[in-house]
């Protein structure tokens, strides 16, 4: 996992602005407009997990994160306000944030997070990869906020500054469920706050219905003969009205059940919990029933076999 620090302290008073600049730029967020102030300051602490997605503790003098870097690699941004006063401007509308709510978006929307007061947020960027297999309608995700002060909200954002406060205390195994927890609590939120991502299309009670259906699924990917019929059982309804659920949002059952059990599979051959379970063993424990139909899914799925993913992901973590 790769670490890195800055902070402005290290450069003369007339380079921090410049050297700030740069520190966004490796971050993939837009310029913003720093304070004028002589002692000016901005200090950064980041990990880049084993999946990929950047986890940055920022903290610095008041100023402004707007516009949208069209050069940044397709990828999902969270911010939580730490502390500090912020306003924030999802291409609509302009809101102050209060200290624990969480504001995301996709990478290449105009969005502007102006900082107010001295200021620490932590900012994470999950590659699209990692995030558009949870989100029923991952094209229309956009610009928004949740509120960290109730509800499913306030649980995220628990989570978030947990990991802001002992970010500089984890390890890469300690991380990796993180990450995950990560995705599944924003798609959660998603679904809850109503967003088209989780919607897919359909009517607000009608997606919230698809979102419990899928974490019902989850707890069921292990079971080789799981069925249609089976899932529809389990919530209740016929395997007609399930069918109809997931093509309302643009999906079928059998194409979700096997990206799930695929993505699961990619997780554990980048784990070094599962690093002494064989290829085989891992697909089989998540419901497929033969190694080389696997091996074909996994190669049609992410464009590479799955000995070679799992070798180029050790090389990757390796010191």
């Amino acid at each position: 996992m790769r670490a890195w620090r800055f902070s402005t302290n290290s450069h003369p008073a007339s380079e921090r602005r410049v050297a700030w600049r740069e520190v966004l730029t490796r971050l993939g967020l837009p310029h913003g407009e720093p304070s004028e102030d002589e002692a000016f300051q901005g200090e950064v602490s980041c990990m880049v997990s084993p999946l990929g997605m950047d986890f940055a503790l920022m903290s610095g003098s008041p100023q402004a994160i707007s516009g949208r870097n069209p050069n940044q690699p397709a990828a999902v941004w969270l911010v939580v306000l730490l502390r500090g006063e912020a306003m924030f401007f999802d291409g609509e509308t302009t809101v102050a944030l209060d200290v624990g709510d969480i504001i995301y978006g996709p990478t290449g929307m105009n969005a502007a997070l102006r900082l107010t007061t001295p200021f620490r947020v932590l900012f994470i960027s999950a590659p699209r990869v990692a995030l558009d297999h949870r989100l029923i309608a991952p094209l229309s995700l956009r610009v928004g906020r949740l509120r960290g002060q109730s509800g499913l909200g306030h649980v995220f954002s628990g989570l978030l500054r947990a990991t802001a406060d002992t970010l500089g205390d984890l390890t890469a195994e300690q991380l990796r469920p993180v990450e995950l927890a990560l995705t599944e609590f924003l798609v959660a939120n998603l679904a809850a706050e109503g967003s088209p991502a989780s919607l897919g299309g359909a009517g607000a009670a009608r997606a919230a219905h698809l979102h419990r259906v899928c974490q019902t699924i989850e707890t069921m990917l292990a079971d080789p003969e799981l069925t249609l019929e089976q899932v529809a059982s389990a919530d209740g309804i016929s395997a007609r009205s399930l069918q109809k659920l997931f093509a309302a949002a643009g999906q079928n059952f059998s194409t979700y059940l096997r990206i799930r059990r695929l993505e699961r599979c990619r997780l554990d051959l980048t784990s070094p919990i599962f690093a002494s379970l064989s290829i085989s063993e891992i697909c089989f424990r998540w419901g497929f029933n033969g190694s080389a139909h696997f091996s074909r899914a996994f190669r049609e799925r992410y464009s590479v076999s799955p000995r070679d993913y799992r070798r180029a992901q050790s090389s990757a973590v390796s010191p």
